[in-house]
């Protein structure tokens, strides 16, 4: 990443998902990408951010840590929303969640070309257990 600083691009990133804009993924991630050690695509992601906001329509990242190892990037991420459907097989019950996330990227001529991320979904279906 000769002409990009990985930290910036990585907060422009957020920035824009905060910002609910997936229309910029363009900006950021390869027309083809491996998405959780599959052949995926930028649609496939856009579509995916489209289903998480469509469920938690006030969903946030916020970066916690972030390290950079040459073109790969780890962070650790909190998301917060407050579920209005069905998500990640847990019922909305008006109650916020808070959950951790734990995303590693490559990056390959100033895009994402690996995505791969997990989280505690068990975390989330307790927090939102009546």
């Amino acid at each position: 990443m000769p002409d990009t600083n990985p930290r910036e691009f990585y907060e422009r990133y957020i920035e824009a998902l905060n910002a609910h804009e997936f229309d910029r993924m363009d900006e950021f991630v390869h027309e083809s990408i491996v998405m959780h050690s599959e052949p995926s695509s930028r649609a496939a992601l856009v579509a995916q951010l489209n289903s998480i906001v469509d469920a938690v329509p006030d969903f946030h990242w916020e970066t916690q840590e972030l390290a950079i190892n040459g073109d790969s990037l780890a962070a650790r991420l909190i998301n917060t929303g407050t579920p209005a459907k069905e998500w990640l097989g847990a019922a909305p019950t008006g109650k916020s969640i808070e959950i951790v996330e734990y995303a590693i990227y490559r990056i390959r001529d100033g895009k994402f070309l690996h995505m791969s991320a997990l989280h505690d979904a068990e975390a989330l279906q307790k927090q939102l257990a009546g």
